[in-house]
């Protein structure tokens, strides 16, 4: 395999939280995410799921260095992103674009949309305004929206006409990384479908790479080529989409999978329910950080943090019962 786009190492993510007592500093703190490693490969598209507070957008805002880490180490095309000079960073970031999950919230009502998908090649001095203005129209063409749509503003359009636009907004600059943090969540089933496509289109036609958030399981098979599962800061198992359908590891896996809708009501396929919830990142239990909810805890998950095993081709899991088998 070829050398990844990108490197991440180690990457740790603990927000300090204020003491409750004046001028006394907490030793407390929220381990958004806690030492997660990967790498991406140009043209992938690499899925990261798991429950709501598991780190995956702590994760992704972190690669492009929207927030400092704790520690760890981002490496795009060879250099280290953590540390990079604010010159540097900025030309950097033109190859890391990101798509926001609220398509609305992400786009400044009192501009139009022909300002706004211009504003990154203003802000990077790229071109005059003639040439800006017709980078726009052939972007909005490429989306599926028209060229007058350039002079009105976010509210006159639906939920996924403003995904398309930010994605427009994304592309304007010819990044190598689109970080998609929840896309389509936020739209209606049918135009999940409609934004799906056109980000699998875009992919090909301009050689994409992505990093895919989802909560939905259905639209992660669709779209990626390999996913990470994460919990509670760390991920737990990554492989490719056929390793991690048809042959989960980890019991954390296993459950996410099994919530699923069926497909054939008369399937036999058995829902997991997991015990309790997700438990506090500011104090995450002891050893395998699963093992208060997980139906399959041995004693030695109590005491003892797992350590990712690859169980070949790259398809990964932390889970002591790898070691039993």
């Amino acid at each position: 395999m070829t050398e990844p786009l990108l490197q991440v190492r180690e990457l740790k993510k603990h927000f300090p939280l204020e003491s409750p007592i004046p001028f006394v500093k907490s030793r407390l703190s929220v381990k958004a995410v806690d030492g997660v490693s990967f790498d991406v490969y140009r043209g992938e598209t690499l899925g990261v799921v798991g429950e709501s507070g598991c780190g995956k957008s702590t994760m992704a805002r972190l690669v492009n260095q929207l927030i400092t880490p704790s520690s760890g180490t981002v490496q795009f095309k060879g250099e280290n992103l953590i540390g990079m000079d604010g010159k540097k960073l900025r030309e950097t970031r033109k190859s890391i674009q990101m798509v926001f999950q609220d398509p609305y919230a992400s786009l400044d009502p009192r501009k139009t949309i022909g300002e706004l998908i211009a504003e990154p090649m203003v802000i990077h001095r790229i071109g005059d305004k003639a040439s800006q203005k017709k980078r726009v129209e052939e972007l909005l063409e490429v989306v599926g929206l028209s060229q007058y749509h350039a002079k009105r503003y976010p509210h006159e359009f639906s939920g996924g006409q403003r995904q398309r636009i930010n994605i427009a907004r994304a592309l304007v600059l010819n990044p190598d990384i689109i970080i998609c943090d929840e896309p389509v969540s936020a739209l209606d089933v049918s135009v999940q479908a409609q934004v799906i496509n056109l980000l699998k289109e875009l992919q090909r036609e301009f050689d994409l790479t992505y990093i895919f958030i989802s909560h939905d399981l259905n639209v992660v098979r669709y779209m990626c080529d390999r996913i990470a599962v994460m919990y509670l800061g760390k991920i737990v198992e990554m492989g490719t989409y056929k390793e991690i359908y048809e042959d989960p590891k980890h019991p954390y896996t296993k459950a996410l999978l099994s919530a699923i809708p069926k497909e054939n009501p008369h399937d036999r396929k058995e829902r997991i329910i997991l015990k309790d919830s997700v438990p506090n990142p500011i104090n995450p239990p002891s050893g395998c950080h699963f093992h208060e909810r997980c139906p399959v805890a041995m004693d030695r998950c109590k005491r003892e943090a797992p350590q990712l095993i690859d169980t070949g081709n790259g398809h990964i899991a932390s889970c002591h019962l790898l070691n039993e088998q």
